[in-house]
């Protein structure tokens, strides 16, 4: 009976699903053995548990977050009655039951980031990858030859909006590397957590696979190579370093900028490691056809994969991330005051977490408790600076908040109305609330002309007159912006 419902089961998803999440995700698992329940609640007579084992943490985790609600809804439906899922290792581990949580909800287990690891996820100490020695010595030599931050996981990175097509295809690069999405190229700004995700990719396949040859370095470090290799005339152990890999992390790939030689042995490794399937993840400042002074078939290259951005942060996501930090830290964070410190921080999550040493070593030098009183105390410099500079993209990321869109939106060709309604407020607030000119405004919403912005102003301030609605949301944003 139980193989039976579960092979029906695994039919119903493999229809619904994706064709490669369910290859990937479902299909290996083995069937599920369901007993009736015997816990003694209500009903348990008509219900059923249907455990589910799986090989390690990494996938327990994965198929939790993303699969156990829509497990147990087929398993419910199928079998006529109520049936829990419960997850757990074959290795003996104990059981991990499903409890109901959103789509990439974080394990509760390993929250805490380690003290030296900067926003970014760049070790604090100084032997992060810019500045430690590459020297010449073998690949198995190096003390820590993968040079992986083991704090920078999944379960330490709070998911959201503004990463979550990053962190998806990351996961899954972890779950099945050399396979989807290869190579995998990360965009963005500066402490958004592109280096934190990759250090993840890392510590992920090496929990499932101790002996993957795995290497995490900064571009800056890769150049370093090149040039030591390059005055010995080396290049066979250049080759052999990074030739062998399983997967290679590279950080900001930008600055192999106007370098040829660098260029033409990244290229090298690049096309070496793609012919073994082994996997290479980049990020860098921007997308791969951005990038300035790379020869084009290095460009062409990086967007031959897959190639996703991660935007700064939403206001929930800020909030979750200042309140597990301030945790991590020992300091209960009153949600009140993560919302006032989220709401006035909007840039990334460097700036944010500096935010937030500001208030509680306030908050401990003072004696006080923390409250908003004592963070707009703390915080009253930058809210000065904040409240005399109030740009269109700093209007965009608020009103993108406000309407849970994505930044990205404010400049895209998108026009549906849930996105166009949103733009307009945008193109408003900026024509009432900054010094630029119309055609300005416009070309900082992706290159719009200036009649478009003209249009969506007096759209909104003739609305404004007649809906109340409008008008309170306005002066919410209105005074969001303010400080």
């Amino acid at each position: 009976m139980s193989a039976d419902l579960w092979q029906r089961g695994c039919e119903r998803l493999a229809a619904e699903l994706p064709e490669l999440q369910f290859n990937t995700w479902i299909r290996p698992l083995p069937p599920a053995v369901i007993t009736e329940s015997a816990d003694g609640t209500s009903g348990a007579a008509d219900a059923a548990v249907a455990t589910l084992r799986v090989p390690n943490r990494f996938k327990l985790d994965w198929i939790r977050s993303q699969y156990a609600m829509r497990i147990e809804s087929v398993l419910s439906e199928l079998a006529g009655k109520p049936v829990r899922l419960e997850i757990t290792l074959s290795a003996g581990d104990a059981p991990a039951r499903h409890s109901p949580v959103s789509l990439g909800e974080p394990p509760a287990q390993n929250t805490q980031p380690a003290a030296n690891a900067r926003a970014d996820g760049a070790p604090r100490n100084g032997n992060n990858a810019a500045s430690a020695s590459s020297g010449l010595t073998s690949f198995d030599s190096v003390q820590n030859r993968h040079r992986l931050n083991t704090a920078l996981t999944f379960d330490t990175l709070v998911p959201g909006r503004a990463n979550q097509m990053a962190r998806t295809a990351a996961l899954h690069v972890a779950g099945a590397p050399g396979h989807m999405y290869n190579p995998l190229f990360i965009y963005g700004g500066v402490g958004l957590g592109k280096t934190h995700l990759i250090h993840a990719v890392g510590n992920s396949l090496l929990a499932d696979r101790p002996d993957a040859r795995v290497l995490y370095l900064h571009a800056e470090q890769f150049i370093s190579d090149v040039v030591k290799n390059y005055q010995r005339k080396t290049f066979d152990e250049l080759k052999a370093k990074y030739h062998s890999l399983d997967l290679l992390l590279i950080d900001d790939v930008q600055f192999f900028a106007g370098k040829e030689r660098t260029q033409e042995e990244f290229f090298n490794a690049f096309e070496a490691l793609l012919a073994k399937r082994a996997h290479i993840i980049m990020t860098s400042d921007t997308y791969p056809k951005g990038l300035a002074d790379i020869d084009e078939r290095l460009t062409s290259r990086f967007d031959a994969g897959l190639t996703v951005a991660i935007e700064p942060p939403e206001l929930e996501m800020r909030v979750a991330i200042l309140m597990r930090k301030a945790e991590a830290d020992g300091t209960a964070m009153p949600e009140d005051v993560a919302f006032f410190v989220a709401k006035n921080v909007r840039a990334n999550v460097r700036e944010l977490e500096g935010a937030l040493r500001k208030v509680l070593a306030y908050s401990r030098f003072s004696g006080k408790e923390i409250n908003i009183a004592l963070a707009r105390e703390a915080l009253k410099d930058l809210l000065s600076i904040q409240n005399r500079q109030i740009g269109v993209e700093n209007i965009q990321k608020t009103v993108a908040d406000f309407y849970k869109i994505k930044v990205a939106d404010m400049y895209s060709k998108k026009r549906p109305a849930s996105i166009a309604r949103p733009r307009q407020i945008a193109m408003y607030l900026a024509k009432e609330m900054t010094q630029k000119s119309l055609p300005e405004i416009g070309e900082l919403f992706g290159g719009r002309d200036h009649t478009t912005v003209l249009h969506a102003v007096r759209k909104i301030a003739g609305e404004r007159q007649k809906n109340t609605e409008l008008n309170q949301q306005l002066h919410v944003l209105e005074q969001t912006l303010k400080g």
